[in-house]
């Protein structure tokens, strides 16, 4: 693990293939509740092609943020990921992101593109608005509200409570209780950065977000996940002009989890093609 200062905030990150493969290096940036080993699962495969470079975003592990102050949000963490790049030693680079993640990589590639050459969403968090949701209604989206039920569980001391709303919510009842001993231990490293999220005030995805979009991008989806991200997905999708869409059988959110040699196959091709 190293660390680098970015808008005055010592950032954790993993660096691991220098020297393999010719090409940019490929950033990885995690989703809610995440940090930078849960690339573990595709580490191997990708590293022996392709430099990769995995942060943790601010107040995510190792930092043991109280979930207290206003500094946890999607604009600081897009900051956060336009200057973390700038300081990297070689430039442009490849951008993948997942869930929460995916959303602040969409928002880079809007505002930076010179900084990237490819582009790699694996189903972006998100809301959508009426250009892109015919049935979009103001307010909280169902998974939203989970997330504040969730958050109030955490703040009370209750971690696991409040994470098995959240896990359930996402991936359907009994989801935390069948999950492995590690991957409960890195959403509890993680939980009060769940307190934060309920204060972000996102902006919505719109049409012309989609439209303003010139990186070369590849969305990567599973099949059986329910819920709002297969719309963001497809509905991003259908509007990033000349985007291409995966879909790996199968596999629900954490797909690359699920299914790391499927889906490091994709992302490879991908990397690989002019």
């Amino acid at each position: 693990m190293q660390t680098i200062n970015v808008n005055g905030y010592d950032m954790a990150y993993l660096d691991i293939g220098q020297g393999a493969g010719d090409g940019p290096p490929l950033v990885c940036v995690h989703g809610s509740l995440c940090d930078f080993r849960i690339w573990s699962s595709v580490l191997g495969p990708l590293t022996r092609r392709h430099r990769v470079i995995a942060p943790s975003l601010r107040h995510f592990f190792p930092d043991r943020w109280d979930g207290v102050g206003e500094t946890y949000s999607t604009a600081q963490h897009v900051d956060d990921v336009i200057a973390f790049i700038e300081k990297l030693d070689t430039r442009p680079v490849d951008l993948m992101g997942h869930s929460r993640g995916g959303n602040i990589c969409f928002r880079v590639a809007q505002r930076r593109p010179d900084l990237l050459r490819k582009l790699i969403l694996a189903e972006p968090g998100g809301e959508l608005d009426a250009t892109l949701d015919p049935a979009y209604q103001p307010g909280p989206s169902p998974l939203a509200a989970q997330i504040a039920t969730s958050a109030e569980a955490i703040v009370k001391g209750d971690i696991d409570g409040g994470l098995q709303i959240f896990l359930d919510a996402l991936e359907g009842p009994g989801a935390w209780r069948r999950l492995p001993a590690t991957p409960k231990q890195l959403l509890r490293d993680n939980a009060t950065t769940l307190v934060g999220q309920t204060r972000d005030q996102r902006p919505l995805l719109s049409r012309a977000d989609a439209e303003a979009i010139r990186t070369p991008t590849l969305f990567i989806g599973g099949a059986n996940t329910k819920g709002a991200f297969p719309r963001v997905l497809h509905a991003l999708a259908a509007n990033v002009k000349g985007s291409r869409t995966e879909i790996i059988p199968n596999a629900t959110h954490p797909m690359f989890e699920q299914a790391p040699q499927k889906y490091c196959e994709i992302v490879l091709t991908y990397l690989a093609e002019d």
